[in-house]
């Protein structure tokens, strides 16, 4: 899985008579993968918005107006106000952290012509990713309430869980502290998890989960362990045993835990003894698995879903992945599986899955991390019914998180999480 080592913002760049799209931190160029729509709708996106307050640049407001830094990253004049000293007038970039004078800004007519360019020749409004949304619970009666992180706060984070009712959200990343947990408004209520090797520390943490009684399980592929903290940060257990790889993590209805391994290609299950602090049983469950990534538990029926990347494990250079969905009963027999083939055989949408989550009904929803969308499948034993969700404001999600009507969703793609319901709660803050 590419990592970035540093926050990321896309520019322009010129190769020959063709303009691309680059992501600065990792030399990536995105082009021929979109549909002209599609292409668009990302310049949109990464381009003409500010990533710092997520407004849209726009030259009729002053504050709004872009501005080119220094060190060549583009921000809103609001925003290089708000971040500069107001007597040494220099600010830090909130991208490459190189030191600029706001004095040495200058106007970003570029964009504003591209802008005026694509309002003036856009195509009707549609679902991110070219879907027209279905009905019923879509794109457009789901409706974003709430951002919270940004550069700075997450540094590439990679997983998220949400602790108990209260509603409390764990994010896992790649800060000094890896371990961030924030209160529905994005109020950071604490942070745990300090770099590093020793007991109670953390290398790299993939993905984490919460047992129903709160305590926040996490995979570590530094040292490739499964680490058990309480929700105040002390550390209780390191599972060391038997992983090559431990990648995707969740919990059953007892506390069990459920643990992929990408390189072994198993899915393990863990009993643990929370009040003495020691492993019951370490199990594993299935062990002809291909690339295994993100699981997935049922509290409702106990089925395990987990999503396998063949490709990866057959070909890891290839650059379209291949991904299958595979749901398991209790007992770990298998039910179903579907790819996303066989989705566009039954549907006009595209979806390239790269995670799952199971809804309190037990209903099947799931990430495209690469179009940036959120769908739902339903019940995949009476056959899918694609649904998308979220397509608007998501750049690249890569965790998700149900609680009760609320679509809790982490992106990678600009470092935030975002909180999607039905209905628009005044008492939370955009």
């Amino acid at each position: 899985m590419h990592r970035l080592t540093e926050p990321s913002q896309y520019k322009l760049k010129e190769d020959q008579d063709i303009t691309v799209i680059m992501d600065k931190s990792s030399g990536l160029q995105h082009r021929g993968c979109l549909s002209p729509e599609g292409t668009l709708r990302e310049i949109q996106i990464n381009l003409l918005e500010c990533k710092v307050c997520f407004e849209m640049f726009n030259s009729q407001q002053r504050e709004r107006r872009p501005q080119n830094l220094s060190c060549g990253h583009v921000l809103c004049l609001e925003c290089i106000t708000a971040l500069s000293h107001p007597l040494l007038r220099k600010l830090e970039c909130p991208f490459c952290r190189q030191l600029c004078s706001v004095d040495s800004t200058s106007h970003c007519q570029a964009l504003i012509d591209l802008q005026e360019l694509l309002l003036s020749s856009a195509p009707p409004r549609r679902g991110r990713g070219g879907v027209i949304p279905a009905r019923g619970l879509t794109c457009a009666s789901l409706h974003l309430r709430t951002v919270f992180g940004s550069w700075g706060s997450f540094i590439n984070p990679t997983g998220i869980a949400v602790l108990g009712s209260s509603g409390t959200v764990v994010v896992v990343h790649d800060g000094e502290k890896r371990v961030m947990v924030f209160s529905l408004q994005g109020k950071k209520l604490n942070s745990f998890g300090k770099r590093g090797k020793t007991p109670g520390e953390i290398c790299y943490p993939v993905d984490v989960a919460v047992t129903p009684t709160g305590y926040v399980v996490l995979t570590d592929a530094g040292d490739k362990t499964v680490k058990v903290f309480t929700s105040r940060g002390n550390h209780m257990l390191t599972v060391t045993s038997s992983f090559q790889m431990p990648w995707g993590v969740d919990t059953d209805s007892c506390g069990h835990i459920l643990v992929s391994d990408v390189l072994a290609g198993t899915l393990s299950r863990v009993k643990v003894d929370y009040n003495h602090c020691v492993v019951l049983e370490h199990q594993t469950t299935i062990s002809d698995l291909l690339g295994p990534k993100a699981v997935a538990c049922c509290q409702m029926t106990g089925n395990t879903a987990v999503m396998e990347h063949p490709t990866e494990v057959a070909h890891p250079t290839e650059r379209h992945q291949y991904r299958r969905l595979k749901v398991f009963s209790k007992d770990f027999h298998l039910l179903y599986q579907i790819d996303g083939f066989s989705l566009m055989l039954q549907s006009s949408v595209r979806l390239n899955m790269s995670a799952v989550v199971f809804d309190r009904d037990g209903d099947m929803i799931a990430i495209d991390s690469d179009q940036g969308l959120i769908c739902s499948l339903a019940k995949l034993q009476s056959g899918p019914v694609l649904t998308p969700l979220v397509g608007d404001r998501l750049i690249r999600p890569v965790g998700l998180a149900l609680l009760n009507n609320m679509l809790i969703i982490l992106d990678g793609g600009d470092h935030t999480v975002k909180i999607y319901s039905q209905k628009p709660d005044t008492g939370l803050v955009i």
